[in-house]
């Protein structure tokens, strides 16, 4: 079956109204199809692709889908193809509006997103979560599991979204593209973020001083410039830093280069002021050569 984390709630005002992006009856129907032709299986058996287990064989065939690709199931409307009959159905109100689902338990999962209740919580380290999915996978941070695998290079990962993420460096795939520019990216969080470059959208900002960041990263790296923070530490030297950019002084690594020049350099601070400071030069010998050719006129 679809795998908990790709499973997720879609809810709509307070309508109370439920979009499922896994509808059990739509699958048990299509185990029942599949059954037709494969036999249950006595014993558990497993996915020869990551070793996932499962009772039954008409389950496995559609767990496989998963590496195979296979979507059989395609939408008359749009041509858009799913691996699954469930799946299928739930798109397919995208073009007739219709909202099928209703939840019989009076909106308690939506009120969450009112209430901020999360009452899952993580035996581990207390923090807690709307969702026993959701807590599912925090836990694999403590537990180290990485259940879903590369068939291309064999590299784990957390989530089958993480895995999914991770395969377009093989294929290539950047199916998200910018309506200003026309760049491509792997994943909608990468597109989101370069879009700001055209918006000027900071959204982040320092509750220290004010300055304002496109990316939350940016701004977790800036504020440790006010917390002192130094969480890496050199393995050639010993010394504490507050970016890894500190161990090129050692390997000699290099990764910025003009492309005027060639020149190359550590950090890309000091490619950009080499830029300032060959523009500045340049704008100094013209105005020199215009001052030289004044006073020889004279």
């Amino acid at each position: 079956l679809q795998d908990p984390e790709m499973a997720s709630v879609k809810l709509e005002d307070c309508s109370q109204t439920l979009e499922l992006n896994v509808n059990i009856k739509d699958e048990e129907e299509e185990e029942e199809k599949i059954g037709k032709c494969v036999n249950h299986a006595q014993k558990p058996i497993s996915c020869s692709e990551c070793g996932k287990s499962f009772k039954r064989s008409t389950s496995l065939k559609l767990h496989q889908r998963i590496h195979t690709g296979e979507k059989p199931y395609s939408c008359s409307a749009c041509g858009a193809s799913f691996s699954q009959l469930g799946s299928l159905k739930n798109h397919e109100p995208i073009h007739t509006g219709e909202k099928p689902y209703s939840c019989s338990e009076c909106g308690k999962f939506h009120q969450r997103t009112h209430t901020g209740e999360k009452p899952y919580s993580c035996s581990e380290c207390g923090k807690c979560y709307k969702t026993s999915t959701s807590l599912k996978v925090h836990q694999r941070t403590h537990t180290g599991e990485k259940p879903y695998s590369c068939s291309e290079c064999g590299k784990c990962f957390k989530t089958s979204k993480s895995l999914k993420v991770h395969q377009r460096t093989h294929t290539g795939e950047k199916p998200y593209s910018c309506s200003e520019c026309g760049k491509c990216y792997k994943t909608s969080t990468s597109l989101k973020v370069h879009q700001r470059t055209h918006t000027g959208e900071k959204p982040y900002s320092c509750s220290e001083c004010g300055k304002c960041f496109k990316t939350s990263t940016s701004l977790k790296v800036h504020q440790r410039t006010h917390t002192r923070e130094k969480p890496y530490s050199c393995s050639d030297c010993g010394k504490r830093f507050s970016l890894l950019v500190h161990q090129r002084t050692h390997t000699g690594e290099k990764p910025y280069y003009c492309s005027e020049c060639g020149a190359s350099f550590s950090q890309q601070g000091h490619l950009k002021n080499m830029d300032i400071y060959t523009n500045e030069r340049s704008l100094t010998t013209a105005l020199n050569v215009g001052r030289n050719s004044t006073d020889w006129a004279n």
